[in-house]
């Protein structure tokens, strides 16, 4: 979402970032004329947003008259706000009433591939639901299973988001039922695709009612012929709308490519990072072995750095991310999986230690600079192993990268060897994994 009139930062808006980094652009479609009930509407404007932006003008239409939808935007367009949006006005024109609830049983199921995912989009429902009293239940992987177990078991339950792994073990105990979802969101479906989630993601969708007695939403920054087939199955006679970006990379982000041998990467990058203006910086690394190895290396140089990787525990993710945003860590280095979840405005710098195996992921990567109008330098090293990636992210971004030798003060000796590389291993890979009332659905529009 975006706004026409900038408004004070308070804690609750700079906490929850509703799409905070959208684009500047905005529709002329106004939220207080989509006949929104009011909370929701007073919701929305305590956020400081008047405008909807271009994927939500186009999908709130159908949305919101039930429709089911299959939506292609890139992250941070205001597709988390769209489909919330969706669910509380949804929630809210009809009520199920209390002696008709019961616990463990969701209305409202969204699914989302990564924890930093599905907690972000927990966050944007809370602040959406502050005037309607529904509750959100997040239930993820890493995170205390106890206390997301007795939410379960003893909460009225709104809006549950949820990781595949994590809600598939409550399935399988029997902490949650799914047979009264009304909505099925399902938010990067091609990166759930990606990390092998989609045989969890049919198991948790046949506990769900068919979808001729649901709303399904489904959303994705690309769609192969894969997720195609897969959003036929899950939909019927589903909306497609698709926003392209105006750019596929940011115009605000200043993107260089070093030339460099692998042997000398961490020289030039532990340089680098030393120059003036390198205030918060993200180092992006194919496999989680070089994230351990940069995180101890650039520690050995006296550089403020933390990693994030799916090995990491949430609490310490957590943690880790709020000292990143208070300035108290400089640099993290992650891996795609877990640098999705990283929605961080003042980002100064992104590095690509490798390029990635896939062109979008790069995209991704220098899109966490340069948010909300500021400026924003990409540095990537590409050594022998990077030479495949360059001439395919070129012709994906449309765009000739600067690709250079290092300047000599990148070239300097380290203070401190290099610990040795570790060999072998390292990828990504994934963690191990009645007789109720429906109470009501809403009518299905549009439907023969």
């Amino acid at each position: 979402m975006t706004t026409s009139t900038p408004q004070a930062t308070t804690p609750a808006t700079a906490e929850a970032e509703v799409e905070a980094s959208a684009p500047s652009t905005s529709s002329d479609v106004r939220f207080k004329d989509l006949n929104l009930d009011s909370r929701l509407l007073n919701a929305i404007t305590d956020i400081g947003f008047t405008h909807c932006t271009p994927i939500q003008a186009e999908t709130l239409p159908f949305t919101l008259a039930c429709e089911d939808l299959i939506g292609q935007a890139q992250t941070g367009t205001g597709k988390t706000a769209a489909f919330l949006i969706t669910a509380i006005q949804s929630l809210l024109e009809i009520p199920v009433p209390a002696k008709d609830r019961f616990a463990s049983e969701p209305r409202v199921l969204a699914l989302a591939p990564t924890r930093e995912l599905a907690l972000q989009i927990a966050k944007d429902a809370e602040q959406l639901c502050g005037y309607t009293g529904h509750n959100v239940v997040t239930v993820v992987g890493g995170m205390n299973y106890d206390k997301q177990r007795d939410q379960l078991q003893n909460e009225i339950v709104d809006i549950l988001v949820a990781t595949p792994g994590r809600l598939i073990d409550f399935l399988g105990s029997q902490d949650v039922f799914l047979d009264q979802v009304d909505l099925l969101i399902l938010d990067e479906a091609d990166r759930m695709l990606d990390m092998g989630f989609i045989p969890d993601v049919k198991r948790i969708i046949r506990k769900c009612p068919a979808k001729e007695d649901r709303q399904t939403l489904l959303f994705s920054a690309t769609f192969n012929q894969d997720v195609l087939n897969l959003a036929s199955m899950w939909t019927g006679n589903a909306e497609f709308v698709e926003i392209e970006p105006e750019q596929k990379t940011a115009e605000r982000v200043e993107q260089t490519v070093y030339l460099v041998s692998e042997d000398d990467k961490l020289t030039v990058l532990a340089n680098y990072l030393k120059r003036p203006g390198v205030d918060k910086a993200i180092v992006f690394a194919n496999r989680r072995d070089q994230c351990r190895d940069l995180e101890q290396n650039l520690l050995n140089q006296g550089v403020k750095v933390a990693m994030m990787s799916g090995e990491i525990a949430q609490n310490k993710r957590l943690k880790t991310l709020d000292q990143f945003k208070r300035g108290a860590i400089q640099v993290l280095v992650a891996t795609d999986v877990a640098g999705r979840g990283i929605h961080v405005d003042g980002v100064t710098h992104v590095f690509n230690y490798n390029l990635p195996e896939n062109a979008e992921d790069y995209v991704h990567r220098i899109g966490r600079t340069g948010r909300a109008g500021q400026h924003g330098i990409s540095v990537s090293l590409a050594g022998e192993d990077d030479s495949f990636s360059l001439p395919v992210i070129e012709k994906y971004i449309s765009q000739k990268l600067s690709a250079i030798v290092p300047e000599e003060d990148l070239m300097a000796p380290l203070a401190k060897p290099p610990i040795p590389r570790r060999r072998g291993g390292g990828g990504g890979g994934r963690r191990p994994s009645g007789g109720r009332p429906s109470g009501g659905r809403r009518p299905r529009q549009g439907r023969s």
